[in-house]
């Protein structure tokens, strides 16, 4: 089991997520996260390995951050950092770890100061020892061991645990603090995972025809991965599979350049190329 003090990363490794919230698997709100994460990841030369949904449910919710906290590679956690009833992720966080619950002293004073400025704001004293400003301190409480996240949106803190990172669920909170975890925590893999993906479009095609080639791009240039993600009923190109390899730049090229000389041989009807650096289409 990890601790909140272990901040070792595995260089190749690949970021994870979690959403947590009954709204997003009821259909009431859509996901946000997991594209604007991909944006994120891959303007650094990042990428995204793995993502989980989940309601609700403490029992599920502890279930998955405790993978997430096993795996000890870096993950977000989006949603359920808030202290209304259905609010569990902090407790859940805890829980998978073993560790008790204690009110960070500087996310203490974040929240202090944010209900000064609420009660500046509103043209009313401010009054600490209220029985709802007492309650608001709960949105510190985090596991022990935790470092916080500083929030731009309205000071009220996401925290850290090992290599686990808790934002709340507003978008305009949450992106902006991934993207200081990311430059903060993460500034020494940037460009690690740097891939390219070529490919092109190949007509008509059937793809237990193209089988064998891709297994043998494959085969012959390690460290390349290659793609079929065919369609039947594109409007301008009709039924087709789009066809390629992605990996490292280095690697890329020799391989692509085998599979376009492969189905030149096969006589297949190709189309446009299509290009991708670390998610950017050109």
């Amino acid at each position: 089991m990890l601790t909140p003090a272990d901040n070792t990363v595995d260089t190749n490794t690949d970021f994870g997520l979690v959403i947590v919230g009954d709204e997003i698997l009821s259909g009431k709100r859509s996901d946000k996260h997991m594209p604007k994460l991909i944006e994120l990841l891959s303007a650094r030369g990042l990428q995204l390995g793995w993502a989980e949904y989940v309601g609700d449910s403490p029992a599920r919710i502890t279930a998955t951050l405790r993978r997430a906290f096993d795996a000890g590679m870096p993950a977000f956690s989006c949603g359920g950092i808030g202290a209304t009833p259905d609010d569990h992720t902090r407790q859940c966080a805890a829980a998978a770890l073993g560790l008790p619950l204690v009110l960070h002293p500087q996310a203490e004073a974040l929240i202090r100061e944010r209900m000064q400025d609420m009660a500046r704001e509103q043209g009313k004293p401010h009054e600490p020892d209220r029985s709802d400003n007492l309650h608001r301190l709960n949105m510190g409480v985090f596991p022990q061991g935790a470092s916080i996240i500083p929030n731009p949106y309205n000071k009220i803190p996401g925290f850290s645990v090992a290599q686990v990172h808790f934002v709340p669920g507003f978008p305009v909170m949450a992106w902006p603090m991934m993207e200081w975890v990311l430059e903060t925590r993460y500034r020494h893999l940037f460009g690690r995972n740097a891939y390219v993906e070529k490919s092109v479009i190949v007509r008509g095609a059937m793809e237990a025809t193209l089988t064998p080639l891709m297994e043998r791009i494959e085969r012959e240039h390690p460290g390349v991965k290659v793609f079929s993600l065919p369609s039947v009923d594109h409007p301008q190109w009709g039924r087709h599979i789009d066809l390629g390899v992605k990996g490292r730049p280095a690697v890329v090229e020799p391989a692509y350049a085998q599979l376009r000389q492969g189905l030149e041989a096969l006589g297949a009807r190709l189309g446009p190329e299509l290009v991708r650096q670390n998610g950017a289409l050109s």
